[in-house]
């Protein structure tokens, strides 16, 4: 097979270098290869992660142009009378190009099937994708087989090490994403032949990072991905920060000035609780290319989040504006979060802003508005009714902080002793409003309710375990009071779940979360609970006392 060095202009694309040129470079000597299902694989990926990051009808319509040409160039170089699911019969007989085309084909389709769901939200769409991500996965579970049975005769050659790298690329991550699924899920898609195990793909991941193959870079960043995001949206929070450290170092070093680079060395610096240092690489990484402005945006949720954490508002609304003004991601989100800093600011503040705070909460058309791909759904409901003009005029100090609570902020805050205590006292202050209004709303139990899960988890951060646990208890107790907010109970759950499992007393933990899990539905962010529910009785199953 004849072996086409992708690897410097695939690398270019996915970390962004600060050269002017680097993807009109990539974009040009790609697509000159017409008959290498590689470049073709190469060229494929550089505009679906373009379509993905924009949006854009004509950038969606030409990726998915590029990858129809990929799979018919792919499917050229496959066995003849290739069958999904007959690899086995055959794997003895496969010469190295067709075990690459196999690796190849799965790719593609599995880039199919995410434009799929990009382009259209339909259930048809829906279907057609899952058909397709099934193949794909069904194909790495054959070249898996393949590549135990035959390593012994080819494991010595450039092209073999290849396919190996793309295998564990494939398996890895279809085994870690399907482990975070909570296990409702998972049995469904057991019954059509997915499962997942966690500690398998972060080991074929692990050992695709460290191959030095083509897709070593793409080991890295799924790495680099779960243990900074989804260890923390989707989880308890407990990402490994010392393994995506050493993941980027030797990239750092490589790349200094790459954008993807940067952004991630500013978001360990971010979950470390070294703030300062995250605004400044944050700050860095957006300077450092201008083709592609969504990476721009990315910088700019975080670098909102980060000055939030510290309590500049003025700095959080500048990002938050910026977001409203140029992201397409979600107008929903936007428009409530800007609402949220700018109701944190004094009057004065916001005066100079020109923004009407009132007009913002009541603006059910920017609230509604969403891309054709609904991101974050399961948030708008929490958005537009706290926009609810009848709401409570005190909690409206408190949005902001129920929104860093929803993308696991709290945890963030914790590694920083003078941020917890300053979100403590802006939660006192609300709390102590609360207590001295006069004529409380219909809305008075729910936000009463809120401001001592919130409390709560402050002083649980803050090492104060009995005032959190009695904090968290005062939601319980109230359970009945709650008229709208009906997530903050089996949330309360989770969170004293996870007090007592901090404390050693893992039996009451697994039971307060088990309540949590079984006893609770049809709530906001249900979803999104019920992923960080699994990951915690995960985690406590290695303790003395598993979960029952």
């Amino acid at each position: 097979m004849k072996q086409l060095n992708l690897n410097q202009h695939i690398f270019k694309v996915l970390s962004c270098v600060s050269v002017q040129d680097c993807f009109e470079d990539a974009f040009d000597r790609i697509p000159a290869w017409k008959d290498s299902m590689y470049h073709a694989l190469g060229y494929s990926s550089i505009l679906v992660m373009q379509a993905t990051m924009t949006f854009e009808q004509r950038d969606i319509q030409a990726a998915m142009s590029t990858i129809k040409e990929a799979l018919n160039t792919c499917h050229r170089f496959r066995k003849r009378n290739s069958m999904v699911g007959s690899l086995l019969s055959k794997q003895s007989n496969l010469q190295e190009e067709e075990m690459h085309a196999e690796l190849c084909y799965a790719e593609c389709l599995l880039q199919k099937a995410t434009l799929t769901f990009v382009q259209d939200e339909n259930m048809i769409s829906f279907i057609k994708g899952g058909i397709k991500i099934r193949t794909s996965y069904q194909i790495y579970k054959d070249c898996q087989n393949v590549l135990n049975s035959t390593q012994d005769v080819n494991g010595q050659s450039d092209a073999f090490r290849q396919f190996e790298g793309g295998v564990k690329l494939g398996v890895g991550s279809f085994n870690l994403m399907l482990s975070l699924l909570p296990q409702r899920i998972l049995r469904l898609l057991e019954f059509i032949g997915f499962s997942g195990n966690r500690g398998f793909g972060l080991s074929q991941l692990r050992e695709g990072a460290s191959n030095q193959s083509l897709r070593s870079i793409l080991c890295a960043l799924t790495l680099l991905f779960y243990n900074t995001y989804v260890s923390l949206i989707l989880g308890t929070g407990e990402g490994n920060l010392e393994e995506a450290e050493a993941l980027l170092e030797p990239y750092r070093h490589k790349y200094p000035k790459g954008s993807i680079i940067l952004f991630y060395s500013a978001r360990i610096s971010t979950l470390r609780g070294q703030f300062e240092k995250a605004v400044s690489r944050f700050e860095e990484c957006v300077h450092s290319q201008s083709e592609w402005r969504q990476i721009h945006h990315l910088c700019y949720w975080e670098l909102m989040w980060t000055h939030s954490f510290q309590q500049h508002w003025v700095e959080a609304y500048h990002y938050a504006q910026l977001l409203c003004a140029e992201s397409r991601w979600s107008k929903a989100i936007y428009v409530y979060q800007k609402a949220a800093i700018l109701s944190m600011m004094s009057e004065e503040e916001v005066k100079k802003t020109g923004e009407n705070i009132v007009e913002l909460f009541r603006s059910k058309s920017g609230l509604k508005e969403r891309t054709r791909t609904k991101p974050e759904p399961e948030l708008n409901p929490v958005c537009i009714q706290n926009s609810n003009l009848t709401r409570s005029k005190n909690i409206i100090l408190l949005c902001l902080q129920e929104m860093m609570y929803v993308w696991n902020g709290f945890t963030i805050v914790g590694k920083r002793p003078d941020c917890a205590e300053a979100l403590l006292v802006t939660i006192e202050k609300a709390e102590e409003k609360l207590r001295e209004d006069p004529n409380p709303s219909e809305y008075h139990p729910d936000d009463s309710c809120l401001v001592q899960m919130l409390k709560g988890l402050c002083l649980k951060h803050l090492g104060r375990p009995l005032q959190a646990e009695l904090c968290f208890t005062q939601v319980l107790s109230s359970e009945r009071r709650i008229r709208y907010d009906h997530y903050l109970v089996p949330f309360t759950l989770y969170e004293l779940g996870l007090l007592y499992k901090q404390q050693g007393d893992f039996a009451r933990a697994a039971s307060y979360i088990e309540n949590a899990k079984t006893n609770y539905k049809d709530y906001s962010m249900e979803s999104r609970l019920h992923f960080r529910i699994h990951a915690a009785l995960n985690s406590l199953k290695g303790s003395p006392v598993s979960t029952p």
